[in-house]
């Protein structure tokens, strides 16, 4: 019974990506109806969600489970797996996308979509998500590379919502350096094709040991830096604060949240399955220092909390990239579960900048205060994740710190050393930021401002304005709620930080071994005198 069942999910974990596109299909064809539109788009999400948690019980329970589509077995036909991770990533993403989903409808339907959502916002974000379920999913190159142009069109659409100059101007940036990294990773594709005579992830794990260890090199170095410009690590991660903080604030919220982790999620899988051992990680261990320090010191510069956070979300990129680097099951563990908790904070933190926008006329400290008086309610949506993000005791970002520092205690190399020091280093320039965002914004009387924005002065005062300026200056009550949800879930990786610790754990140890991963996918005999993961034997069976 268990495995007809476990044979049934597997057979349709493809409805992840399928759901989303006919959603997006649908709600084009009802482009000229925007409430049966609106229905639409929240429906589909909503399935998906739900058969999404079935598959993360389903792969937390019996490990990875694969289906060969169009039956074509592997390594010749298309796989899609779901294991722990990739179940994991399914369904933070998706669950974030709809809370960003509903905040984007109720501030379309306030604004009479003057500036928020047009017809072709809904089919468009389903697309995305559709993109990234895809590329979570992938159990090959190509269709890794088919997800990343997916959800990359369909971001070219969202970033220029609206076509202001400022928003085309950061867009070709943006189409820029997406195109040049995609350019990259199909031409590592090619030259991977050409060396092995496959693209399946899991043959790769086998057959690319075989390689002269010149060609493993520079095959591996250039996977990781079409993966770095999408994940935007240092020094690759320039194009991100000048592309993000012109969208508007939903689609800049779903763009920090989701986009670059799927750059971290590939890079995570090449490293642990397709270029097992410590080859590099005395490079990565550099970049992810960089990624850091550079990243949080461009954010404490910024006077716009959109800004800001553009920095900090590259800075945080860094803390992946050290459990990556750092290579034991303890850091790993601690890197899907930060990758977790990253994923929901920015986004929250994203959606409040919005909410401050929308409420106070501008998101730029100069012009901002005494916004603790005008909206305690926002103060407190601001104050949770921005805490969290810190890493202030006992948030979730304190606790996936604390778990990535310990892998680097237990490495104990100079090189870790070092990267703890600017670890403990960027959380506190962090809490630096934050506390300037909110000594600022929040603290701070409005009348003390540089220059106070007119409409703050107008909100506090109670003066009379016109009805649009009224409706704009308002929080609809289901823009609030979007946010509330999202903030009430990043605490709740704090409150189940335990049983999500013992899952990340298992993932991370499963992706170290390889052999689940692979033996779902080319079966019981795959290995066939092939040792697991033979550059790094002791981190296996490690744990907290």
């Amino acid at each position: 019974m268990t495995h007809t069942v476990l044979a049934f999910l597997a057979s349709i974990a493809p409805l992840a990506v399928a759901l989303p596109i006919f959603g997006a299909a649908l709600a084009f064809v009802l482009r000229q109806h925007s409430r049966a539109q609106r229905t639409i788009t929240i429906t589909a999400l909503s399935l998906t969600l739900l058969f999404e948690i079935t598959l993360l019980i389903s792969a937390a329970t019996h490990g990875a489970q694969v289906v060969q589509l169009g039956g074509w077995e592997a390594p010749f036909g298309i796989s899609m797996v779901v294991d722990e991770f990739s179940a994991l990533m399914l369904v933070v993403s998706t669950a974030v996308s709809l809370a960003v989903l509903v905040y984007a409808t109720a501030q379309g339907m306030a604004d009479g979509d003057e500036d928020g959502p047009i017809s072709i916002f809904h089919p468009t974000y389903l697309v995305l998500v559709a993109g990234v379920s895809n590329a979570f999913l992938a159990g090959d190159l190509f269709n890794l590379y088919v997800g990343f142009e997916i959800l990359l069109t369909a971001s070219y659409v969202l970033l220029t919502l609206g076509g202001t100059a400022p928003r085309i101007r950061a867009g070709i940036t943006y189409v820029v350096v997406s195109v040049v990294s995609s350019l990259l990773f199909l031409i590592a594709i090619g030259m991977i094709y050409a060396a092995t005579g496959t693209v399946n992830m899991a043959d790769l794990g086998l057959k690319l040991g075989e390689l002269a260890p010149g060609l493993q090199m520079v095959l591996h170095l250039m996977l990781l830096a079409a993966f770095g410009v999408k994940a935007a690590v240092f020094p690759l991660s320039f194009w991100l604060p000048d592309s993000y903080p012109t969208a508007p604030a939903p689609v800049t919220a779903v763009f920090a949240g989701l986009l670059t982790k799927v750059g971290v999620y590939a890079m995570v899988r090449t490293e642990t399955l397709l270029f097992p051992g410590e080859r590099i990680n005395t490079l990565l261990m550099f970049v992810a220092l960089l990624t850091m320090l550079v990243g949080i010191l461009g954010a404490i510069a910024q006077q716009d909390i959109k800004r800001m956070l553009s920095f900090t979300l590259t800075s945080h990129i860094g803390y992946m990239v050290f459990g990556l680097a750092v290579g034991n099951v303890v850091a790993l563990g601690a890197t899907v579960y930060y990758v977790a908790h990253h994923i929901i904070v920015q986004t929250s933190l994203f959606l409040v900048a919005g909410l401050i926008e929308r409420r106070a006329g501008s998101s730029n400290v100069d012009r901002l205060g005494s916004l603790a008086k005008l909206s305690p309610l926002l103060a407190v949506l601001f104050f949770v994740p921005a805490m969290n993000l810190a890493g202030i005791p006992p948030f979730s970002g304190f606790l996936g710190k604390l778990g990535l520092m310990q892998g680097g205690v237990a490495l104990g190399t100079p090189v870790a050393w070092v990267l703890l020091v600017g670890a403990a280093a960027t959380s506190l320039l962090t809490l630096l930021a934050i506390a300037r965002v909110w000594n600022r914004a929040f603290w701070r009387r409005a009348a003390d401002a540089e220059d106070p924005e007119p409409r703050l002065l107008d909100a506090l005062e109670e003066g009379t304005t016109t009805a649009v300026a009224t409706r704009r200056r308002t929080l609809p009550p289901t823009m609030v709620g979007a946010t509330a949800a999202l903030v009430l879930l990043g605490v709740a990786l704090t409150v189940f930080a335990g049983p999500l610790f013992e899952f990340s754990d298992q993932a991370a140890e499963s992706m170290f071994e390889r052999t689940p991963y692979i033996e779902a996918v080319l079966g019981p005999d795959a290995f066939d005198g092939y040792v697991p993961n033979p550059g790094n034997p002791e981190t296996v069976g490690g744990g907290r």
